[in-house]
């Protein structure tokens, strides 16, 4: 299998590649997100194309530092009913994030893109839908005093394959996805890359 480049210094990301069998190198693409959501939001673009944008901006911009080697970025975001929620930068506005989702049903979008030599030559999204128990706020308090800071501002959240299952009490879709990663389709596509 071809071996590529991850534009992201996501550990899960990484995990899940090397879970896979897929060979790879981390260059982080050190995008500053903020920016581009906000300018695409004053445009009105839904969370689903903001994800597919920061996507290949964070792939086409390592894959014009490194020639003829195919470069994956990738983005995730949660919709909540067209609302755009980004990943949470303090404690307390994670606990903000909770309470919004609270027994509510929202999407997480996880998008894809391969670029080689500075352009796109592939992507892909998709979704995965979770619907969040109806919970306290001293739930949501305890939960999230179990989580470190650095799980916490990486993951959306919740971190799905660990304590943040117990906040659902139901989820359609692939568990990859919701962790950042649709794997099984770009291990399909790396392998028949020509």
């Amino acid at each position: 299998m071809h071996k590529i480049v991850l534009a992201s210094k996501s550990k899960i990301r990484e995990e899940i590649l090397v879970k896979n069998n897929i060979e790879c190198t981390i260059m982080p693409s050190n995008v500053d997100e903020d920016p581009v959501k906000e300018s695409l939001l004053k445009e009105g673009v839904s969370p689903e194309i903001i994800s597919k944008n920061l996507a290949e901006l964070k792939a086409n911009k390592v894959s014009q530092k490194i020639s003829n080697i195919l470069v994956l970025g990738a983005d995730s975001v949660i919709d909540l009913d067209g609302e755009l929620i980004s990943k949470p930068e303090s404690r307390d506005q994670a606990f903000k994030i909770l309470k919004k989702l609270n027994g509510k049903k929202h999407s997480l979008i996880s998008s894809v893109c391969i670029s080689k030599n500075g352009s796109m030559i592939w992507n892909y999204t998709d979704k995965a839908f979770l619907t969040m128990k109806q919970l306290s706020e001293n739930q949501l308090k305890k939960y999230l005093n179990k989580i470190s800071d650095e799980i916490l501002y990486a993951y959306n959240v919740y971190q799905i394959e660990r304590e943040g299952k117990n906040l659902f009490e139901k989820i359609d879709g692939d568990q990859n996805t919701i962790m950042g990663l649709p794997v099984r389709i770009i291990k399909e596509y790396i392998k028949n890359y020509k």
